[in-house]
């Protein structure tokens, strides 16, 4: 294997662990555990530990689609895998661009309102909250055929 494309390989597999980390922390441990922090404690998560978190979250979304049409566009399959000519990392590779469509365009605004990182009226952080939570929880389950797709390329049953 050349350096080139193991480099690529390896920047998709880190920023991809970076990404869904962050998503699985988000929906497996953050958001479950917002109700059993007393109030006085929340700014903290809010103001320092989300803001933060989605930085990663999002960054790790950009690079892992980044560095995963690059490999395949190295490979010679991207034109195949996108036009589902290849169907095995095709639907992986769709799933991966849906969920970072979503980061980019849906809960990362909403995220922006919810959190006052950007100015808006006051009534609409709740919704903003649950429009993100919901996009999120709808990548968490999108990630598992990603994931399940991408890996049995690599690793075929028969």
């Amino acid at each position: 294997m050349d350096t080139e494309l193991f480099l690529i390989r390896y920047l998709h597999v880190l920023s991809g662990i970076m990404w869904i980390g962050i998503l699985w922390y988000f929906n497996f441990v953050q958001i479950p555990s917002m109700p059993k922090i007393p109030d006085e404690q929340k700014p903290a998560i809010g103001k320092v530990i989300a803001p933060e978190a989605l930085f990663w979250f999002r960054w790790g979304a950009f690079f892992t689609v980044f560095f995963g049409l690059a490999l395949a566009w190295r490979n010679g399959y991207l034109v195949e895998a996108l036009t589902l000519e290849q169907p095995n990392i095709g639907f992986g590779m769709w799933l991966g661009l849906i969920m970072a469509f979503n980061v980019w365009f849906i809960i990362w605004p909403a995220q922006k309102i919810a959190l006052g990182i950007v100015e808006a009226d006051a009534a609409l952080k709740p919704a903003m909250a649950r429009r993100a939570m919901l996009f999120s929880r709808t990548n968490t389950m999108l990630s598992i055929p990603m994931l399940a797709s991408m890996i049995s390329v690599q690793n075929p049953i028969m």
